[in-house]
């Protein structure tokens, strides 16, 4: 880490996966993982390109049974790019001899820079420089600009590149038994001496996809043509100290994209008028530099610079260009095949900070899911129940793409998942929509659809609340909540826990804000809600009672998790620490060794203390007030002493997630927590995972942990709120933000004050509220203002 880059030295086969997916380069369109242009994929390499929302269904039989999944295409491979001697093999870090080995990632440009010096025997070298750009202006187009440099010799160096068709999704070893050959009826052409083109389908999706490639170079282009494959070969001339330049020139169109006719022809026609490398870098260099200025983020050290990386992935999977899309947020971002490119429940992490900064971008996230309200109604009619139930996993149309067996690699064994009974994304997409609209000002969405979402959630969660006479209150049954590991009772025949206290408290918080919306919207919409979903006051009494009664199960004078948590065993942690050392995916050593997570007090994440991240300690005490459970500070503290010494952290959102919780609840243990979160990919902490794809949830996580957790920022009543809370590790640093029409207002925390700068303009002034006054800032003003400690 060196500020505004990301370096690599030396070339480790060990890492190489790893090391691919964080130099991977996208523009929310599109995006390539930053694998050698020179090499294929093998159990070292994986090259992969991934276009958001391009997923195709194939069914494996698997385990003795029929599996249907549906994945995020691993599409043609645009990148390969081989040289050699003349007469010589094909040159790879693998095959020859490298002395030097350096990648860099250019950050502030977008650019991947690569430096190989192959050794070729009797004091011969040859120097390969490479940089590589995905564009952010023309979300169609990369490019990669290739310099050779003899070093003590002269001779002849051929050189081809290609578009390989012939690829499948092969890039996470337990799908592998998965049928992965997605890509069909491939057909390649020429058009110009220098241009060639592949074209595609998949397989039951049907999408087309269109890509051409332009190579430019000193000398004559030839092409060759293979089933999949088609390749432009050039032989250059090469002199001491000399260096001669190849660039191609990539476009890339599916049936997909808006305004087209045929993806091959836009292709074609895109890649034809582009410019050169120079002038494609200007625009690309222009789009990164407007980027930057929107998300500024000045955070000083290691943790700055981590925290760039971040925002840089995040930029690269869902950038203003992912407006124009019908795609949701995938979990590993656009950079490698886990979890298929699903999307879950991680918007809940990526929205926040999103809606302050690209909020047209968070708008369109939230159509993704809107334009999948009818499927979520039909999956709440299939088990019974009314309103909207949203999927664990989703993917092209809304179904639920949940895999129902799953691979522990430990015991080999394929497993049941039940992890499709996680129903509270459906709060998670209420939250967001609710959370958008207060950062943003968005009326109509609210009024819209943003109110038939949360009307619809709703109402499934309050049809599926049943009243218990015993208890005097309602209870929501047979789910799994955000911990993973837990999803049934002890010898239980049937999957699901009762009352899992996060999903009962985010119901009700659902059902507090739908009834809400209702009483401010217009009475002609509401009328017209109404009448459309056949809405009427019994009805809302019910949410009413709903919201008021959800049973929140205590044990110990702690929250349980579910009902019944409390009676669960204890696990020896020290005991399985001596023996597995890293115990993440705890749940996995249980089963190879013929146990049951299921028997114990132990989760993979933070489940219970998600609701200190998603409410402030005022909105969370008014909450169980609301539910008629008194909610002191000492509780609080007791419950999340307890769950942090039962959580295993087997995922990368939990470190997240406890640094936020104890930045207010004990700050001196926040920032050992902050730093997994921040650690988490490029360390790799959950065990070869980041080589399957970046977190992208926890990515943007600890974007929004410096922007609102240790700022106490939120967005409600038409002004900005804040309640520092700043670590000792990171006290002074800056962010910018887009808040209800203001661009540019610029938040400066300092030890013992927070400046805030609103930028010119005729907006109206901006309201802070902090714990013990309230100021308004005018457009053009710089307000300072005094923290007590």
């Amino acid at each position: 880490m060196t500020g505004w880059t990301w370096e690599y030295h030396g070339y480790d086969p060990a890492q190489e996966r790893l090391r691919e997916s964080l130099c991977t380069l996208g523009n929310g369109c599109f995006a390539t993982r930053g694998a050698l242009p020179e090499c294929t994929a093998d159990a070292v390499h994986y090259p992969g390109t991934y276009v958001a929302g391009c997923y195709d269904r194939l069914t494996t039989e698997v385990a003795g049974r029929s599996v249907e999944n549906e994945d995020m295409v691993n599409l043609p491979n645009w990148l390969p790019l081989r040289f050699r001697l003349a007469g010589q093999p094909w040159l790879t870090p693998d095959t020859a001899e490298v002395p030097e080995h350096r990648q860099v990632l250019h950050l502030a440009s977008g650019l991947l820079e690569r430096r190989t010096r192959f050794a070729l025997g009797e004091g011969r070298v040859l120097a390969v420089r490479q940089q590589r750009l995905v564009h952010m202006a023309d979300p169609h187009l990369a490019a990669l600009r290739t310099e050779f440099t003899a070093e003590g010799f002269t001779g002849d160096l051929e050189v081809e590149a290609a578009l390989d068709g012939g690829v499948t999704n092969s890039g996470v070893a337990r799908y592998r038994d998965l049928d992965g050959r997605h890509l069909t009826r491939l057909h390649t052409g020429s058009v110009e001496p220098d241009t060639v083109w592949l074209r595609c389908r998949t397989r039951t999706s049907d999408i087309r996809v269109g890509m051409a490639a332009r190579l430019t170079a000193d000398a004559p282009v030839t092409d060759r043509h293979e089933e999949s494959r088609v390749g432009q070969r050039v032989r250059l001339s090469l002199l001491p100290g000399r260096t001669v330049t190849v660039d191609k020139t990539v476009a890339l169109h599916t049936s997909r994209d808006p305004a087209i006719s045929d993806p091959l022809d836009a292709a074609i026609d895109r890649v034809g008028s582009a410019p050169p490398f120079d002038g494609l870098l200007e625009g690309h260099l222009t789009a990164w530099a407007q980027l930057w200025r929107r998300a500024g983020l000045d955070v000083p050290g290691e943790a700055g610079d981590i925290l760039r990386l971040h925002l840089f992935h995040v930029l690269q999977t869902l950038s203003p260009h992912t407006a124009d899309l019908d795609a949701g947020v995938p979990a590993r971002g656009l950079h490698g095949e886990a979890y298929r490119g699903h999307v879950f429940w991680d918007e809940l992490f990526v929205l926040p900070y999103l809606d302050l900064h690209f909020p047209e971008v968070s708008r369109a996230l939230l159509r993704y899911r809107h334009r999948r309200l009818d499927r979520a109604c039909a999956a709440a009619r299939a088990i019974g129940r009314r309103g909207a139930l949203y999927p664990w996993q989703s993917g092209s149309d809304g179904r639920e793409e949940t895999q129902q067996l799953h691979l522990n690699p430990r015991s080999g064994r394929w497993l049941p998942d039940h992890s499709r009974l996680q129903w509270h994304v459906g709060s998670a997409v209420a939250y967001n929509v609710w959370r958008y609209c207060e950062a943003g000002g968005d009326a109509e969405f609210l009024h819209t659809k943003g109110a038939e979402m949360l009307l619809q959630i709703a109402r499934f969660w309050a049809d599926s609340a049943t009243w218990d006479e015993g208890l005097g209150r309602h209870r929501i049954r047979g789910v799994m909540g955000p911990d993973e590991y837990h999803d049934a009772y002890p010898d239980a025949r049937q999957p699901g826990l009762d009352d899992n206290a996060y999903t009962n408290v985010t119901a009700a918080w659902v059902l507090a804000r739908a009834l809400e919306v209702l009483r401010i919207l217009p009475e002609p919409r509401r009328r017209e809600l109404a009448e459309r979903t056949g809405l009427d006051d019994g009805e809302l009494e019910q949410w009413e009672d709903v919201s008021r009664t959800l049973h929140v199960p205590f044990h110990d004078g702690v929250i349980s998790q579910f009902e019944g948590y409390g009676d669960l065993a204890e696990l020896d942690w020290e005991g399985y620490r001596r023996s597995y050392g890293d115990i993440r995916r705890l749940d996995r050593i249980l089963e190879a060794e013929g146990d049951t997570v299921n028997r114990y007090k132990a989760s993979k994440q933070a489940d219970v203390l998600m609701l200190g991240f998603l409410f402030s300690p005022a909105e969370l005490r008014e909450l169980f007030q609301r539910l008629g459970h008194p909610l002191d500070e000492d509780t609080w503290h007791r419950t999340v002493d307890h769950y942090l010494a039962r959580t295993s952290h087997g995922s990368t959102l939990s470190g997240l997630v406890h640094g936020w919780v104890l930045a207010r609840a004990r700050r001196a243990e926040a920032w050992a927590y902050c730093q997994e979160a921040l650690r988490g990919d490029i360390a790799d902490l959950q065990g070869g995972t980041t080589g399957e794809g970046i977190h992208l949830g926890a990515m943007a996580g600890t974007l929004d942990l410096v922007q609102r957790g240790l700022t106490g920022l939120e967005t409600r009543e038409g002004a900005l709120w804040l309640d520092p809370v700043p670590l000792p590790e990171l006290s002074s640093y800056g962010f910018s933000l887009r808040y209800q029409g203001h661009w540019g207002v610029r938040l400066r925390l300092e030890r013992g004050g927070l400046e805030v700068t609103v930028p010119q303009s005729d907006r109206s002034p901006i309201d802070i509220r902090l714990p013990d006054r309230t100021v308004s800032v005018q457009p053009g003003e710089t307000c300072h203002l005094f923290l007590p400690d």
